[in-house]
């Protein structure tokens, strides 16, 4: 079963920065993306930005498009999210995902940690 273990919330003022990590106990064959979903106070769970374990093309939601940056290593299975500029809409739960290419896949998911941005 594999784990994944947040780390780096917190609380920011508007325009700063905050870096998240996230490692996997192991990293499943082939097929998997590994990212990050949000969840802000009474909203649904979106999708943030992930990478692919495979060939590292980084996928990024139109809100957060050049202000956060996805970055993998591959040695540690551990991805990390670069946020910068950040907004006051960007306050939510921040979980990390690794994903499968196929719904045949399990995905599995890290517990979440609160990013809180103040203006």
């Amino acid at each position: 079963q594999v784990q994944l273990v947040e780390s780096g919330g917190g609380l920011v003022q508007t325009g700063g920065s905050l870096r998240l990590s996230c490692a996997a106990s192991e990293m499943p064959f082939s097929g998997y993306k590994m990212g990050w979903f949000r969840q802000p106070p009474g909203k649904e769970r979106e999708f943030v930005a992930s990478v692919s374990w495979s060939d590292g093309t980084t996928y990024y939601a139109a809100s957060v498009k050049g202000r956060f940056a996805i970055v993998r290593n591959n040695a540690k299975n551990t991805v990390y999210l670069q946020m910068n500029s950040l907004k006051p809409e960007d306050t939510a739960v921040y979980y990390c995902a690794l994903t499968g290419d196929t719904p045949l896949m399990t995905d599995y998911w890290g517990q979440g940690t609160q990013v809180t941005v103040s203006s």
